[in-house]
């Protein structure tokens, strides 16, 4: 099981806090372990394809995170979502597998890929998001999403370091052989060699 949706009782009232009792594949935060644990996903052109240094198969792998994170309370979403007809209904997500690799990969994506070109990925991804949930999942729309995700995830390639702790998914390193960062543009210190009279008046975005 790599993730589940609930709904309906006690949750039909978005006031309530939803009941201890409903979840299945994550420990609460009370409950996970009082040390963190530390897990790199590396990935190969956007497909996450080892942990910690292990190459896996997609199963594998989503089956071994789900375990991970969810012993340290990761993979919980409480949210009220619009439904097709307009009204609004209370769902709860246990997802601990896909709210891990979510992070890592846009975190990867970031680092590897110039700000408009991230921009406008980022806002596709609404719009397929909404191409899925309506049921037009046969569509030339879709397929030509599909074609420039594949040209991005050309450069989606590399290591992303994630912190679990009572609850809380963290990016704590990232590496990529196509990574945009350089440090000796990048940092303040006395090493900076960036020419800041070569771009005046700009600030850091």
């Amino acid at each position: 099981m790599w993730g589940r949706s609930i709904e309906g009782g006690v949750l039909e009232d978005p006031w309530q806090e939803a009941p201890e009792d409903i979840y299945l594949l994550t420990k609460s935060a009370a409950e996970a372990p009082d040390m963190p644990a530390y897990v790199e996903i590396g990935f190969e052109k956007g497909t996450p394809v080892r942990i910690n240094g292990v190459e896996m198969s997609l199963v594998e792998l989503i089956s071994s995170l789900e375990i991970i994170a969810g012993v340290h309370g990761v993979g919980r979403v409480d949210m009220v979502e619009n439904r097709i007809v307009g009204m609004k209904s209370r769902e709860i997500y246990e997802a601990p597998a896909a709210v891990a690799l979510h992070a890592a990969h846009k975190e990867l994506r970031q680092f590897v890929t110039p700000r408009e070109l991230e921009r406008a990925t980022s806002e596709l991804a609404v719009k397929y998001a909404d191409l899925v949930y309506d049921g037009l999942w046969f569509t030339s729309t879709r397929e030509a999403i599909d074609a420039f995700v594949r040209k991005v995830e050309e450069n989606v390639t590399g290591v992303v370091r994630l912190k679990f702790f009572k609850g809380d998914c963290r990016v704590v390193g990232r590496k990529s052989p196509h990574a945009l960062y350089d440090h000796a543009l990048g940092t303040d210190d006395a090493r900076d060699k960036f020419d800041q009279d070569a771009h005046a008046g700009a600030g850091k975005r």
